[in-house]
């Protein structure tokens, strides 16, 4: 398949793009390289992209809708995958007006080009914060989420709806993620898993919220990209099944490992793979932060037969050993 994808030098899309490519599809990756974190971590990832004849990088901020027409004209996609996004819930109570330029502005300039393109499929990333202040557990893709915590949530929200419309619309068939704690190697310095390995590594101490009174399903992000990898070719219809929209070919999925890890049993994972003891640092619980969450997979097992199953375990170890790799080589 033509498969377009944004993000691809960022942390999921890079995985993503570099599974179409060994199954043999063409990728035409698009990406701002915006300074955020680390650029030439960024980088790095698109220079393995390139090492495969079928992909072909656009460099431009998704705000240009210029810049993404002549991309997206140029590929000719059966597909979309749009990962592209202003991330990090800390950062949009510092910067909110990124979150409007990237998330808001960005996804509908993503939804005009799969209207005019005529994609099979439009496959889009949202978040488990959407789920926000909600209290039962484990998340259902049915139930409300109408009470985000944070900017980032919000915009994210947002573009499910704006999503729904233009599938009822226009009839594009499309398919919304919830990602849940996504972490693994090539992950971002942003990131907890990212942050508490190199503070211990390096002897610093690390910041533990809410005195490690929480709890994340933390999803490997191999899993991650195994379940959008089979989600491609189940594009929904109309009232195909209860999990779709009884007006658009428009569904949500839940993505995530469906058991929850107590923050602190995930520092002593990684305290273990290092061999060493963090210096903890503990605090008040943040703004905008949710104090567990918790997918229902059901629907994601049910339409693809797959269920994530890499263990924290098996998870941190991979990751601290593409750390140590990479920094080490560098």
């Amino acid at each position: 398949m033509r498969v377009f994808v944004t993000g691809t030098a960022g942390f999921i899309g890079f995985h993503l793009a570099q599974r179409l490519l060994e199954l043999g599809h063409r990728v035409d990756g698009f990406d701002g390289l915006t300074p955020y974190y680390d650029v030439t971590l960024k980088e790095a990832r698109h220079a393995r992209l390139a090492s495969f004849e079928g992909f072909r990088p656009h460099i431009a901020m998704l705000e240009d809708m210029e810049a993404l027409t002549r991309a997206v004209t140029a590929a000719e996609p059966e597909v979309i995958v749009h990962l592209a996004a202003q991330a990090g819930v800390r950062y949009s109570l510092e910067n909110p007006r990124a979150y409007v330029d990237a998330n808001l502005v960005g996804g509908f300039n993503i939804l005009e080009l799969a209207r005019t393109q005529g994609v099979r499929h439009l496959l889009m990333a949202s978040t488990s914060s959407v789920y926000g202040g909600n209290q039962d557990v484990p998340f259902l893709e049915s139930e409300r989420a109408d009470f985000p915590l944070t900017l980032y949530a919000a915009t994210k929200k947002a573009n499910e709806a704006m999503a729904h419309s233009y599938a009822h619309l226009w009839a594009i068939p499309t398919t919304m993620f919830r990602f849940f704690t996504v972490y693994g190697p090539w992950g971002r310095p942003d990131m907890a898993l990212f942050k508490f390995v190199d503070a211990i590594e390096k002897g610093r101490p690390i910041d533990i919220y809410n005195h490690g009174e929480m709890q994340r399903d933390f999803t490997y992000v191999g899993d991650l990209v195994e379940a959008i990898t089979r989600l491609v070719d189940r594009a929904p219809q109309i009232g195909a099944d209860a999990s779709v929209s009884p007006v658009a070919p428009f569904r949500i999925v839940n993505i995530g490992r469906g058991e929850p890890v107590g923050l602190l049993d995930f520092i002593e994972a990684i305290e273990r793979k290092l061999g060493k003891t963090a210096i903890r640092n503990y605090l008040e619980m943040q703004k905008g932060d949710a104090p567990r969450t918790f997918a229902d997979c059901s629907l994601l097992e049910r339409l693809t037969g797959y269920r994530p199953q890499t263990s924290v375990e098996e998870g941190v170890s991979a990751f601290v050993d593409w750390y140590r790799a990479y920094y080490d080589g560098r």
